[in-house]
């Protein structure tokens, strides 16, 4: 292990076992204003959620710990196998992407993320993650939590830009939706285009009246659509822009997540208005034959970010952009009799980018003092987002 990884993480170790158990909003992000993006409101975050209930105990290894060894036989990686972190964690070595990170600075394993009684449902767990709500059933209405962010920042008024994006054939996740604000949901880049059927003069007629006069400046309903028409026909032409002028030299790998992320890139550099991405990465719910499914899901997930965030260094974005990924549970401590893993409760969340605090926040769960055979979560998910909010999209978390 390179001493450069040994001495930031040491650097970040004296305030992450605070970060971890304080209640207030740990600062998880660089705030630094020499380095900051042109605005606040220019900063851009990515969420990957990684469906299925990842396997955290594989994704970050207590390795030194005897207790793995003994619990997972046919699951478990070998230490000469690890990509070490430190003296008792390191990575699965399909994550040679967030290893790479990690070298360069830009990576934080934010470990024991959970919340309090955990469903072990995939889609209790699910909304509970994406409303950041324990009781469902009690809310007055199912928003999430990025869309309550989206309606306290543009409230009712009509913006002619989108706020954010979903990205992928995928249902729109539960956290995209507010009460005022509505996310889109973009299978890929065709969708952006204006379907005339060929109609030159429907084309023409809606170049008209994105262009004419408005006759009153009463006539709300006139506005409203005229505004609407004007920002789809500028989103769809730089949309379109983007897809055919986009030029790169990183090569992305031939996976699902990768395509998805460089189309995240593609928008990013065409200026679109989007501050909010989401994607999904699912397949992590290995009850059998974990192993082979699980390197293949963890290398996709890597490499892909680390290809992005080459991407947007090379366009120069980088400064702007933050990607955060979570799961709706962990796996258990001790394997299953299927070269599997079953529903568990905490795992690491990850956060990429030049600008996070880079290296391991909080301390592996204790492999032994567990909760009804999983691990014990020190750090509420709530947490990480109000640091997302707060110090990154410059949002009150609380609101």
């Amino acid at each position: 292990m390179k001493s450069s990884r040994r001495q930031f993480i040491q650097r970040a170790a004296g305030a992450s076992s605070l970060m971890a158990l304080t209640p207030a909003v740990p600062n998880f992000l660089l705030n630094s204003s020499h380095a900051a993006a042109k605005s606040k409101n220019d900063r851009i975050l990515v969420v990957v959620q990684m469906s299925g209930g990842n396997d955290g105990i594989n994704t970050v290894i207590p390795y030194g710990d005897d207790v793995y060894h003994r619990n997972r036989f046919a699951t478990r990686i070998p230490n000469g196998q690890v990509l070490k972190i430190n003296d008792y964690c390191g990575f699965h070595p399909a994550l040679e992407g967030f290893s790479t990170l990690l070298e360069q600075q830009q990576l934080c394993v934010v470990q024991g993320v959970g919340y309090p009684n955990p469903d072990r449902s995939h889609f209790s767990s699910m909304d509970i993650w994406h409303t950041a709500v324990r009781d469902i059933d009690a809310m007055r209405h199912r928003t999430g939590w990025i869309g309550r962010h989206l309606d306290a920042k543009y409230g009712r008024a009509s913006s002619s830009d989108v706020p954010a994006l979903h990205l992928g054939q995928e249902r729109q996740p539960l956290a995209l939706n507010g009460l005022h604000v509505r996310v889109p949901s973009v299978s890929d880049f065709n969708s952006f285009k204006l379907q005339s059927g060929g109609n030159a003069q429907l084309l023409q007629h809606i170049e008209q009246l994105a262009s004419a006069k408005r006759p009153s400046q009463s006539d709300e309903l006139y506005s409203f659509l005229q505004k609407s028409t004007v920002s789809a026909l500028r989103s769809s032409e730089q949309i379109q822009n983007a897809a055919r002028n986009y030029k790169s030299s990183v090569k992305y790998p031939t996976t699902k997540l990768a395509t998805k992320l460089r189309s995240v890139a593609q928008l990013i550099d065409a200026g679109l208005a989007s501050r909010i991405y989401y994607v999904d990465h699912s397949g992590f719910d290995t009850h059998a034959n974990q192993p082979d499914a699980h390197r293949a899901l963890l290398s996709e997930l890597g490499n892909g970010v680390a290809a992005f965030l080459a991407d947007m260094k090379e366009h120069g974005h980088d400064q702007r952009v933050v990607v955060m990924t979570f799961s709706e549970f962990g796996r258990r401590v001790k394997e299953n009799a299927s070269r599997g893993t079953d529903h568990g409760a905490a795992a690491p969340m990850f956060l990429a980018g030049p600008r996070v605090v880079s290296g391991l926040i909080g301390k592996h769960p204790s492999m032994t003092d567990l909760d009804q055979g999983d691990l014990k979560h020190h750090t509420d998910f709530r947490q990480v987002y109000a640091s997302v909010l707060e110090n990154w999209l410059g949002a009150d978390s609380k609101q």
